[in-house]
């Protein structure tokens, strides 16, 4: 085990469990969900205000901060910690996923990813070795292997690429912890294999041969049912010490979350409810509410009655949907908030819910508007 870097379990509820996470930069409680902090800060949040939200934890975008600033100006100014002010656990990911989707002229060979930047057009490479050397200068308490995650689908072809994806996966993460050399950082292994259970399950095992400190689920959320998610999330689990944490990558509905905890999963990150933010979209205990939609122009209830979020403490329905409207940045960040309050919130509730035995309850209720709009 890494210098720093600890895993306990601390309770149970079927599957899903508690845990404490212990890093080089604080403890984390676990079930913890990690707002993504892209350039190292969650657009328009301080440090301070993710802290009051019951942010233990955030995840930064290591290709875009290879981009621009570069990591070796995060590492010359103290790492993530000194540049961001932010001075709690950093997970960084490998860069991969956004090569995959944003960059143009992509070549995926053995050796690594090369793309041309759509920063400044320039030929890029990115290889097992320099997803982690990046990482190591970033100084996050997590860093990530890097992986290939093929696009999915159901044909015979289709099905040849994703087994592939995943072979080149596993040499990959081999290559990574070969390369791994930072003490005080732990190195997660992702597993992949698209929506396929017995390939997940081979991919499991190779990579919890390697000895990492974690594992994370990645090329999930591409299209599959909600169903056979479950069933490969919880196949791999299968395979995976229960001695380390797990990590559920990208996927963020709050029913999704719910899923993932009760096969077991540790950690998880999305965008979803910043983006949704910046669009007047809130997450509430009675469904989403649409800021943008008319009836509220003139509505004088606080977003959502009994929230203790600065938003719903202060503002009223008719005053955010004026500022979304309106194009006014404070609209974003006061949604943005409000959704971070939530899901932090629902996380927190969650590891109640876990120790009393009653997480079956509590995902009962959050099933019942998953899909219900307040408009």
């Amino acid at each position: 085990m890494k210098s720093g870097f600890a895993f306990q379990e601390t309770g149970r509820d079927g599957a899903a469990r508690t845990g404490l996470l212990t890093t080089p930069s604080g403890v984390i409680e676990t079930p913890a969900f990690m707002p993504v902090a892209t350039y190292g800060a969650v657009r328009g949040l301080s440090p301070e205000e993710l802290r009051a939200a019951g942010a233990q934890i955030l995840l930064a975008n290591t290709y875009h901060l290879h981009e621009r600033p570069g990591e070796a100006i995060v590492e010359k100014l103290g790492g993530l910690r000194g540049f961001t002010g932010w001075q709690g656990p950093w997970l960084t990911d490998s860069g991969g996923y956004q090569v995959f989707s944003l960059a143009d002229r992509l070549a995926v060979e053995e050796a690594g990813v090369t793309f041309r930047s759509p920063i400044d057009g320039r030929e890029r490479q990115l290889s097992p070795e320099k997803a982690v050397e990046i990482q190591q200068a970033l100084g996050s308490d997590i860093a990530m292997v890097l992986d290939e995650c093929p696009e999915p689908g159901a044909s015979a072809e289709a099905s040849l690429r994703v087994r592939a994806a995943c072979a080149r996966t596993q040499r990959w993460a081999a290559r990574g912890r070969s390369a791994h050399t930072r003490p005080d950082q732990a190195l997660f292994g992702i597993v992949q294999g698209g929506a396929q259970i017995e390939l997940r399950r081979e991919c499991a095992r190779a990579i919890a041969d390697l000895g990492f400190e974690g594992h994370a689920h990645g090329g999930l959320g591409l299209g599959e049912e909600r169903s056979l998610r479950r069933d490969v999330v919880a196949a791999s689990h299968e395979e995976l010490p229960a001695a380390a944490p797990r990590y559920l990558m990208g996927l963020g509905r709050p029913v999704d979350l719910l899923d993932g905890l009760a096969a077991g999963v540790d950690l998880f990150d999305c965008v979803l409810p910043t983006r949704h933010a910046r669009h007047g979209v809130l997450f509430t205990r009675r469904g989403l509410l649409k800021l943008r939609n008319a009836r509220f122009r003139e509505d004088p209830e606080p977003p959502e009655p009994g929230c203790g979020c600065p938003l719903c403490t202060s503002y009223s329905r008719a005053y955010l949907s004026f500022l979304i409207r309106s194009g006014e940045a404070l609209g974003a960040r006061l949604a943005s908030l409000h959704n971070l309050y939530f899901y932090l919130g629902l996380l927190a509730e969650a590891r109640a819910a876990i120790a009393q035995g009653q997480l079956g309850a509590l995902r009962a209720e959050i099933e019942r508007t998953a899909t219900t709009a307040t408009d």
